[in-house]
């Protein structure tokens, strides 16, 4: 069965009209950014901006897996979250702050540590994968899972 194409809202086409003007991106390719899902492990100081942007930029559904809890000494790289979220569930504090940028973002919530027995069931949900982990072990099993999956990973270290 054929997907549904994505039809452009007239507050949609206002707030991506400056995406929609570029030759490169155009209605198509906002509304391919609409239907995108992104997966970013890590809702931390690599993984905030990413999901910052990722939904500025329209991209449809944001995963983010993350397991822990915001901290007021990380506050000054972790852009995502705020002093209110401190002791939150950084899960739910990426959410609801995605959702202050943009409420049309679909914000799924994996509130787990990725590991080998949900690291293929969790990225072959997603058509790309941003790793924000911050432990090699982590970082390897994504990129093992994505090359397996066969997903773009977009790789970021500090």
């Amino acid at each position: 069965m054929a997907e549904k194409p994505v039809v452009l809202t007239p507050d949609e086409v206002k707030r991506y009209s400056r995406h929609i003007i570029m030759g490169d991106v155009g209605s198509g390719g906002q509304r391919k950014l609409l239907g995108a899902k992104a997966l970013i492990v890590g809702a931390g100081g690599l993984g905030s901006p990413s999901a910052i942007y990722l939904a500025l930029a329209g991209v449809g559904t944001i995963g983010i897996v993350d397991f822990d809890v915001v901290d007021l000494s990380n506050l000054q790289r972790q852009i995502l979250h705020h002093t209110a979220d401190v002791g939150r569930s950084k899960l739910e504090s990426a959410r609801d702050n995605i959702n202050s940028y943009n409420p049309g973002v679909n914000v799924v919530m994996h509130e787990t540590r990725l590991e080998s027995e949900n690291a293929m069931e969790i990225i072959s949900q997603y058509d790309l994968v941003v790793n924000g982990a911050d432990n090699f072990a982590t970082r390897y099993l994504v990129n093992d899972a994505c090359y397996l999956a066969g997903k773009p990973l977009v790789d970021g270290s500090i």
